[in-house]
């Protein structure tokens, strides 16, 4: 197994996970490269969004559960965000308009670095 990921989650956003996963089920994230709410890490229950040939599988993030929690992006946001690592936060606010969290009076957002050399290397992106 690589040890290169391309997403990540902090420990606050995971424990949040643990909660709305006991209330929802399964959960899974799709970031788009919308205005507005589309801008935000959006997660769903499993079956209330579905990806298509068109979103990439960025990875899965380990919350803690027996099951991972699987985070697609759209191929277009993909192609701005490829060189980055993501990681999924949550901080207090009003969560985005259809993502579970909305009520919990927190919000989704994505923290974002360069790749490091190595991470290029690996997924094939070094010049």
């Amino acid at each position: 197994m690589s040890t290169h990921q391309r997403v990540a989650v902090t420990d606050a956003a995971a424990a949040l996970l643990r909660e709305l996963t006991a209330q929802h089920g399964p959960l899974m994230f799709h970031q788009s490269g919308g205005c507005c709410d589309g801008s935000a890490p959006m997660c769903y229950p499993i079956g209330m969004f579905l990806t298509g040939p068109s979103d990439v599988h960025l990875g899965r993030l380990d919350v803690g559960l027996d099951d991972e929690i699987d985070v697609f992006i759209s191929a277009a946001q993909f192609e701005y965000w490829k060189y980055t690592h993501l990681t999924i936060d949550v901080v207090p606010g009003r969560g985005a308009g259809f993502s579970v969290e909305g009520p919990t009076g927190n919000r989704f957002i994505i923290r974002s670095r360069m790749l490091t050399d190595p991470e290029l290397a690996h997924f094939d992106l070094a010049p």
